[in-house]
């Protein structure tokens, strides 16, 4: 508890930083960005797809960190405070970068027969796209097949099942309803599992 009796999320260590960051101490701001720095950055790179472009994200997040962390209340964890301003950054970014290849979003949803049933081929392996992204052998196969995704419903997935932000913290981030998240949630992770079917048949893609 902090004094006042207002419960925090803050570990003891965040709040000595933040309090000499505030004061404009320069080790311990160096000590942050060394800290904080490598995972911001690959936050960043899986929103905008682009090195540069993560950068400048985190550059401009760790500028707003440092310009607003003398009023950090504590109510989060720090790391989930910065998280969000990382992908806030990353967001306004992506808006204005160039749209890289996709595919159209209906060309892999799934197809049924006339009788509704799903076509599907027959898979090889009982290997699923869990188990696929955590093997270092295919996993920048599958970030390759997520980029292949359109932004608007790639976006929704990233910050869902990998960043692990709530239906309403999307819809805060984005500006659209969480009934329209929930929906192209659903929609990317149907085209998604349909671009990774060949590697969980055990095909080459």
């Amino acid at each position: 508890m902090r004094s006042g009796g207002r419960p925090t999320a803050m570990e003891p260590d965040d709040e000595a930083a933040i309090a000499s960051i505030a004061a404009g101490d320069r080790p311990a701001t160096e000590d942050f960005v060394r800290k904080h720095g490598p995972w911001m950055l690959s936050v960043a790179t899986r929103i905008v797809r682009d090195t540069h472009h993560a950068e400048d994200a985190v550059q401009n997040a760790f500028a707003k960190v440092f310009d607003n962390i003398g009023g950090f209340d504590g109510r989060s964890a720090l790391k989930t405070w910065v998280h969000r301003i990382v992908v806030n950054e990353s967001l306004m970014l992506m808006r204005k970068a160039n749209r890289s290849r996709t595919v159209a979003i209906d060309e892999l949803q799934p197809v049924f027969d006339n009788n509704g049933c799903r076509i599907e081929d027959r898979w090889m392996t009982m290997e699923t796209p869990e188990t696929l992204l955590v093997r270092s052998d295919i996993r920048a196969q599958v970030s390759g097949k997520i980029d292949l995704l359109p932004d608007n419903y790639r976006i929704i997935l990233v910050l869902r099942d990998i960043e692990e932000l709530t239906t309403q913290e999307v819809s805060q981030l984005l500006g659209i309803s969480e009934a329209n998240v929930k929906v192209r949630l659903h929609r990317a992770r149907a085209a998604l599992k349909r671009l990774l079917e060949p590697l969980v048949r055990g095909q080459a893609v």
